[in-house]
Formats: structure tokens, sequence, C-alpha cells
């Protein structure tokens, strides 16, 4: 399915296929003031209008959570669906092995990914389902009132929680361990860093999980907490500075500091732009980037860029061979067995 071009520029300037920056925006947000949730909102309408992506050949899923209201601000002319909590990877495979043509975008929370949903995270890493699994975690359940997610720092204290017992789950490490072939870690008060990451996870050939910290303005932004804005701003340490440069165009990227430049070919044929701040740090080295995660927790530092990368794997749709056309597209003669066909198949089960 495709949309029909539009040429009439309804607010100012118009991307390649004729789309305003605007028509990529979705309802007014309902969410508190200040949420680092909208922030990542208005990143995805940024890098849509950037990329020209074509809002019809778009897909958008969520769970439960005031993340998971997040698609309702973006997109507005993309299908959708806001699923069950912790069932929205489900609703993701089966609606792209449907049509494995279309794009992904999934928004969840570290409740909904890491709580009640960790078990089909954890599944819809292994089969590789082409969709960028956006996680926006502030470790909390914030439309809940407050409630310690899975996330949450052990030892932390909350007014209406008391304190938090527990280690936290952290979101990048069951990525790579569930074998995830992108893994990236941002902060929402980083536009710049987040919109490049998007970039590049929209041109991966599988499923490219982005875990971006985003402060809860309501239940946990004490500047103690690993997942409050000033904690994000004063303990950020960039693995990398990012460029995201698409196959299809030459543009030009403003000038890094010196340092090595590492470029990774995506799975599409584009290239991600690596400079490393880090002199050791490899993002294609899996038990380095483990290592270079679990002592980042020990440190309580907040580490950001691509953590990891690996475009070898078939995604779900072509381990499948779903062939060029999508199911949802195929006729009846394709898709329903004649009389032969059945009466062999209840031969086979006698």
């Amino acid at each position: 399915m495709t949309m029909t071009d539009t040429t009439t520029p309804r607010a100012g300037r118009v991307n390649a296929i004729g789309l305003a920056q605007t028509d990529y925006k979705g309802l007014p947000s309902t969410l508190c003031q200040g949420c680092g949730h909208n922030s990542i909102a208005n990143q995805i309408v940024q890098v849509a209008y950037e990329l020209n992506v074509r809002p019809a050949e778009m897909l958008k899923l969520s769970g439960i959570g005031c993340s998971s209201k997040s698609p309702a601000y973006f997109l507005g002319q993309s299908f959708g669906f806001n699923g069950l909590h912790g069932r929205m990877p489900s609703l993701a495979t089966g609606a792209l092995m449907g049509n494995h043509t279309m794009r992904a975008i999934a928004v969840s929370g570290d409740g909904d990914s890491a709580s009640i949903g960790l078990g089909q995270f954890k599944h819809v890493l292994r089969r590789n389902v082409r969709m960028v699994y956006i996680v926006e975690n502030n470790g909390v359940y914030g439309l809940t009132k407050g409630q310690f997610s899975a996330t949450a720092d052990e030892g932390q204290e909350l007014k209406y929680a008391g304190t938090n017992e527990f280690p936290p789950i952290d979101i990048c490490m069951e990525a790579i361990l569930a074998g995830c072939g992108f893994v990236a870690r941002s902060f929402s008060g980083d536009a710049q860093q987040v919109r490049e990451l998007m970039k590049a996870a929209l041109s991966h050939g599988g499923t490219a999980v982005l875990d971006i910290i985003s402060p809860c303005v309501a239940f946990n932004n004490a500047d103690t907490s690993t997942k409050s804005y000033h904690y994000g701003k004063e303990h950020e340490i960039p693995l990398h500075g990012i460029g995201f440069v698409p196959s299809e165009e030459e543009i030009e990227i403003e000038a890094y500091d010196p340092g090595e430049l590492r470029v990774v070919e995506m799975h599409d044929g584009s290239w991600v732009k690596l400079r490393k701040l880090e002199a050791d740090y490899d993002p294609t080295d899996r038990m380095g980037a483990m290592h270079r995660l679990q002592w980042a927790q020990e440190n309580q530092e907040l580490i950001t860029g691509l953590v990891y990368y690996d475009g070898s794997r078939p995604s779900l749709a072509e381990s499948s061979r779903l062939g060029d056309t999508p199911l949802n597209a195929l006729d009846e003669s394709r898709v329903r067995p004649g009389r032969e066909a059945l009466a062999g198949l209840m031969d086979g089960l006698m």
C-alpha cells in the first residue's frame, strides 16, 4: 500500500515525497509537562520527515503504560495498534508476518518490557522480527502512581513506593543475550543522538532495540535516580559520536573531534559512522559490549550510543522464506488448499 504524494506545502518546506513535517505529527500529548516520552515522540516525527517515510507503509505498536500512549503523538496517518500489557511483541510478530514489507516502530516501557512482558521481549529478539523496539525507560510505573519497575535502582527510595530491594534488569544486556543484532542506549535529553540512532535502527534488517532513559517528572526525578533528568545530564558518557548516512544519497556531516573513525555497514547497505571516545571500545564485540554494560552499571554510569551491532542474522521473514509477496496480498488460490491437498494431508495423518 502506498500513499498519494502531495505537492502542496501545508506547513513550510516539504520533503522528497511532498510531505511537511506537520504531516508526521499525531494528537496533542496528554503526558506530564516535561516528560521525556514527549521528546522521543518529537524525534520520531523529525526522523520520519527527514527519511521520507511514507506513513501508510509504517506500523506503530505499543503495550500498556505511559510510554505506550506515545504512538498517539506521532505518525497520525500510520496504522497502529495499542495492545495488552506486555503483549505487544506478539502483535508485532503477527502483523509483520502478515505483511513483511511494512516497517514498524514499537514503543514500550520498562514495566511493559522488563516486567510482565520480559518473556515476550526476549522471544521477539530471538526471532529477529524486523522492527524498531523503543523502550522508554524511567524506572517506575508512572501510569499507576509510581511503583518500582524491574529497571529501578537497587536501594532507591521513593515517597510512595518505599525502598527497592532488588537489582535492576539491564534492557541492553538482556537484548544482547537474546541475540539482538542492534542494541543502543540513549537519553531523551540528547535529541541529536536519539535521532541518529533512530535513523540507523530503521535501516536495520532485524529487531533494533533502543533503550532510552526517559525521566518521569512526576514520580522518579530525584537527582540520585539514574533515570532522572539531572542524573542523565551529569553522568551521560557517549561511547562515540554517531552520524547516520543513508545509502541512497551523499550527505555532509559535521567534523568530529580527533579519534579513530569506525564505519559499520547496515543490513540494507547504509552506513553508521562512529567516532570513538573510548579507544578500546568496539560495538561489534559481543563480549566486550556485555563487559562495558556491567562495568557501567557497577560505576553508575549512563553509557549511550550503539552498544552492540551484528547485521549477519536473517530476519524472521527471511528465515521463514516468505518471498516477495506479503501473505495478506496472496490470492485465495495460493492460501486455500484444494480438495486433493486436504485429502493428502488427512491420508498422512492416518
